[in-house]
């Protein structure tokens, strides 16, 4: 992600800092007819047809014929028979689907480890998992491989990404680290937090990716447990300075950094070294190699939660 590069450290967070501004929908329904609709009630039927009011009949006309209940008369269309009971809710029909009830999503919430010595099944159990490194670590290349290659439903959710949905007005964190690349950073990360959140209430696991720094706490970690829970498990994906400078090379557009940011980047990521996290160096795996170490590193986590 390219949200730290190129700029200088923002300040300090402060209580109340970034815009703030919320809103509250308004919903206009209309209380009249639709257009076009007679404000009486139905509209009476057609002439011509035999029983409707005012219609006159010839006096030597036979009398209507019934086949029977169910069966159509002559020149009419046939009526669909239903036992409805007054005041119970109308079933749908067969080219519809039902109202489907989702559970709303909440915090995230520890994975219980399995009992006695054995290892939890990451591949069979819903999780929510940070991928956190730099700048051409393979976050989001590992990221997608595992979600799918799990036996649960798993959804992958990338920060770039989602920031990357403001089109018109976008602030490039490489412009300059300032107030507006700040803002749309923080809710991109809430925006995640919140599809996160709703995911794993529904029974989807979900990994995130993200550029997290050690050092710098408008992008640390405390953002992301804020908005997905106490039992998202972050993990540190951090190759050697080579490796990097070689993915980033294969980049292109906003995407693709100077060496030098990369480099700086980098090293800031070392101080990820001592905090606790689970770290995979990764310089020597190739994607599928390194999932499966990622699952492996999971299972530990969930055993034994890292403090963060």
């Amino acid at each position: 992600m390219q949200h730290a590069v190129g700029s200088p450290l923002p300040p300090p967070h402060q209580p109340g800092h970034g815009p703030a501004t919320g809103w509250s929908p308004a919903a206009h329904h209309p209380s009249g007819p639709p257009p076009g609709a007679a404000p009486g009630g139905p509209p009476p039927p057609a002439p011509g047809f035999a029983g409707a009011p005012g219609t006159a009949q010839h006096p030597h006309a036979p009398a209507p014929q019934h086949a029977g209940p169910g069966v159509p008369q002559h020149g009419a269309a046939p009526q669909p028979q239903h036992n409805h009971v007054p005041g119970a809710p109308v079933p749908p029909t067969p080219d519809t689907t039902g109202h489907i009830q989702l559970p709303p999503g909440g915090p995230v919430a520890m994975p219980s480890p399995p009992p006695g010595t054995a290892q939890a099944d990451t591949g069979a159990t819903t999780l929510a998992v940070l991928l956190i490194g730099p700048a051409g670590a393979g976050k989001t290349s590992v990221a997608k491989f595992w979600a799918e290659h799990r036996r649960v439903p798993t959804a992958h959710i990338s920060l770039d990404d989602v920031r990357e949905w403001v089109r018109s007005g976008f602030a490039d964190p490489q412009s300059g680290w300032n107030d507006h690349s700040e803002a749309q950073y923080r809710l991109a990360r809430r925006t995640c937090g919140f599809a996160a959140r709703n995911f794993l209430a529904n029974g989807i696991s979900c990994i995130l990716d993200d550029a997290v720094f050690p050092d710098r706490p408008v992008v640390g970690l405390g953002g992301w447990k804020r908005h997905v829970g106490p039992g998202l498990l972050p993990v540190v994906l951090l190759p050697g300075l080579e490796i990097v400078l070689e993915r980033n090379a294969e980049r292109s557009g906003n995407r693709r950094l100077t060496d030098e940011e990369v480099a700086r980047i980098h090293g800031r990521m070392a101080g990820w070294y001592g905090s606790g996290l689970p770290i995979i160096d990764n310089s020597q795996l190739d994607v599928p190699a390194t999932a499966r170490v990622l699952d492996d590193v999971l299972a530990r986590s969930i055993a034994s939660p890292p403090k963060w």
